[in-house]
């Protein structure tokens, strides 16, 4: 399967919770898989939990749909199991993230608009 190009950003939403999810864990740094469960539990306040199954049947989905790649980066060897694997996002990966944050960006204003949900402010 040819990896999608940039162009190609927008027609790979909307993502699932766990894909977007992983690529908000990895925005900013390289995390190993129990890393990236432990950020998105604690970003979400417990609300997404991802099972070891379900985060590495996505990593590997996404690791072939070049949204992340595994990385060379190595913390310090002392403080580091060398088992584990890290995962970085790609610059698509990036893209599609930013595609996705839009999407729902303009369905909370949509929501918003309609007064569907009370306000909590």
């Amino acid at each position: 399967m040819a990896k999608p190009n940039g162009h190609e950003a927008a027609r790979m939403i909307p993502l699932s919770t766990p894909v977007f999810q992983i690529l908000l864990s990895l925005n900013d740094r390289d995390l190993h898989g129990y890393g990236i469960i432990q950020d998105i539990s604690a970003r979400t306040e417990g609300e997404v939990i991802l099972s070891t199954s379900t985060l590495y049947g996505a990593i590997k989905r996404m690791i072939r749909d070049d949204l992340i790649r595994q990385s060379d980066m190595r913390p310090d060897p002392d403080l580091d199991d060398e088992r584990r694997r890290y995962y970085g996002i790609t610059e698509f990966g990036r893209e599609v993230a930013r595609c996705e944050a839009r999407r729902i960006h303009k369905l909370a204003e949509t929501i918003k608009k309609t007064r569907f949900v009370e306000r909590t402010s």
